[in-house]
């Protein structure tokens, strides 16, 4: 990208300059922070962005943390300062001593600092990667590969300072491919990785963007993590934080005496909810700087996917403000106009530079098209998740099943809206901290009733049109809520008798909905199409019984029936879409998986008899509180 190598200059040459004020620089990182220079006069270029500075110096390990002789220089009108240290070498620790607009001189981290120390130390980190990716088969199948929205997609969340209570993240790469492999996701989701102070944010509160957290090791060794997740075939997510940044005085708040990331007015700036800041989207800068970011991630650690965290908090300007905290668009609207402008612009560079990486929201609100491209008014998304249905169905699983029957509906509504959006269902972390209680304590009733409906509800998830999200400990019913400052309860998959088989069958549940759900395009290639999708019986409130058939693109038939009643249903008649012998491809009641081991023998049989507009009909037991897949044995009839 660079068009000069002046001294003077670092890196930077007159067509990056000339990018970052329109805000199209794409490859920002390589040309802003700390960069090391080889030749005959070895050293380190450094430049940062600070147009309101009075001084810019660089302090680190190399000058004894007295920048008097390492001054960076104005380059132009541009805004950054800029400048060469033949004395720093890497893996040396460095600020930027800024002498503010205001007066106030203040030692800052490099917003472009690739590595950065371990908290509570909060100084940047000379850095250049060595790494030599073992991945290209991976990469070569994703860019070969069908749209996300057409293909599998199983996720595992998770926050890797907890997994297994502090691992490296060479450690991890042991361990946690192989878990994921044989559970049988397709994709892990990590919450943000990037650099943040307080671990208790679990990294929702970055101070450094392009810096793998030092927690866990060095950014190489985060790198080798990603491979040796691809090389396992699986997919990596990273959540990722365009909403928001803490206000820690050496970060990027009042980078230079203003407000230059923040917005300058504090009814747009304040994000109460978090005591945070949010970015001014209508700056160029700004918007650089975000947008290079995304693109750093996805080429440099080769990442398959963005999940966009608080994709509201971005949208509206009234987002959990009160009436006079907040200020409206130019045309008196609540909508933040330059971040609708950012987002689509977000999602539009990666789907040109990288087109086989997928972009989540994590939107929670019923704005119209965050799926839909911006060439049709939408925002360009790949992936939005699905909030309503898992507090719709999680609000219908703490019902007493007396009850249900007046809640039905809850389990039915997210079909009403599932193809507006191309939807992800997620059972993320957020339902199981802060006094709400595991999934499976989520679920009523006494132990063998929470165990079945937690089973039951896994089946109806993977069956429901949506890709789907699952947080760590819940694959094996996690008892308590998630604590960031520990590890998982792995000792219950330890325990001895029925309370030990119980949570080894949810765990061998999980692993076989993963097995059937990768093996039947049925459930995953139509997710965006309403043919892929037909309700045999939504209304079955007094059974408490739901029925419907998924279809792939030949017509091949799988048919999910989920009894949510603690009763057994013998001799239940259903609709069926073909006639002859059905066997039961999953029967969460079944003994592996800790149940009581009422079924139907592993087969049932469809007679010609027309019903409900489907040309067969079955008689089955259901099981009490679990769900059945069924998928034909036979070829098809024709009458």
């Amino acid at each position: 990208m660079s068009t000069g190598t002046r001294r003077d200059w670092g890196l930077l040459g007159e067509l990056d300059l000339y990018l970052l004020a329109e805000g199209r620089h794409e490859e920002l990182w390589r040309v802003l922070g700390a960069h090391l220079v080889d030749g005959v006069r070895p050293g380190v270029a450094f430049s940062v962005l600070a147009p309101a500075a009075q001084a810019v110096r660089v302090v680190g390990d190399f000058n004894g943390w007295n920048g008097g002789g390492h001054p960076l220089r104005r380059v132009g009108t541009s805004g950054v300062w800029a400048g060469f240290v033949p004395e720093a070498q890497e893996g040396a620790r460095y600020k930027f001593e800024v002498l503010g607009a205001d007066g106030t001189v203040r030692l800052k981290a490099d917003p472009f600092a690739r590595a950065a120390e371990c908290p509570p130390a909060t100084a940047s980190v000379i850095h250049r990667s060595g790494y030599d990716w073992g991945d290209g088969e991976w990469l070569a199948a994703r860019s070969a590969g069908a749209a996300v929205q057409e293909s599998p997609m199983s996720v595992y969340e998770v926050h890797l300072g907890s997994w297994r209570g502090g691992l490296s993240y060479r450690q991890l790469a042991e361990q946690l491919p192989a878990y994921v492999a044989d559970l049988g996701f397709t994709h892990v989701e990590f919450l943000p990785v990037m650099e943040h102070p307080f671990g208790g944010s679990w990294g929702y509160q970055v101070t450094s963007y392009f810096a793998p957290s030092a927690r866990w090791g060095a950014p190489d060794d985060f790198r080798h993590l990603v491979d040796t997740l691809h090389r396992s075939g699986i997919g990596v997510i990273l959540d990722w934080v365009p909403a928001h940044f803490p206000k820690n005085d050496w970060a990027l708040a009042r980078f230079d005496g203003t407000a230059l990331y923040e917005h300058p007015d504090p009814r747009r700036a304040e994000q109460r909810d978090w005591n945070t800041l949010q970015f001014d989207y209508g700056r160029a800068e700004v918007r650089a700087f975000l947008l290079a970011n995304a693109v750093y991630w996805c080429e440099e650690f080769h990442v398959d996917g963005l999940r966009v965290d608080a994709v509201a908090a971005i949208l509206y300007l009234d987002y959990s403000r009160e009436e006079g905290e907040w200020l409206p668009n130019a045309e008196g609207g609540r909508e933040n106009l330059d971040a609708v402008r950012f987002l689509r612009e977000l999602n539009g560079t990666l789907a040109r530079r990288c087109p086989d990486v997928v972009v989540i929201a994590e939107e929670s609100t019923a704005w119209e098209g965050v799926t839909r491209s911006a060439d049709h008014g939408g925002l360009g998304f790949g992936l939005k998740w699905n909030m309503g249905w898992m507090h719709d169905t999680l609000a219908f699983l703490a019902e007493d099943p007396v009850n249900r029957r007046y809640h039905h509906h809850r389990m039915t509504f997210g079909m009403m809206y599932a193809h507006s959006e191309h939807f992800l269902l997620p059972l993320g972390h957020d339902e199981v901290v802060h006094l709400k209680g595991s999934l499976l304590a989520k679920m009523f009733g006494d132990p063998w009733q929470r165990f079945a409906n937690l089973r039951a509800y896994l089946s109806f998830m993977w069956f429901h049109p949506g890709k789907q999200l699952l947080f760590m400990g819940q694959e094996f019913a996690q008892t308590t809520e998630w604590d960031h400052d520990r590890g998982l309860d792995w000792q219950l998959l330890d325990l001895p008798g029925v309370e030990g088989h119980r949570h080894r069958g949810v765990q061998q549940l999980v692993r076989d909905l993963n097995g059937h759900y990768r093996a039947h395009a049925e459930l995953w290639r139509r997710d965006s199409d309403p043919g892929g999708f037909r309700w045999i019986d939504a209304d079955d409130a007094d059974h408490q019984v739901y029925s419907a058939v998924r279809y792939d693109h030949d017509g091949t038939p799988l048919v999910g029936v989920f009894n949510f009643s603690p009763v057994v249903h013998h001799g239940f008649t259903l609709a069926m879409p073909r006639s002859g012998a059905w066997s039961e491809l999953v029967n969460t009641d079944a003994d592996c998986y800790g149940g009581s081991g009422v079924g139907n023998l592993g087969t049932v049989r469809a007679a010609p008899v027309p019903q409900r507009g489907l040309p067969a009909t079955a008689r089955l037991t259901l099981p009490p509180l679990a769900g059945l897949w069924l998928r034909p044995t036979e070829p098809e009839q024709v009458q």
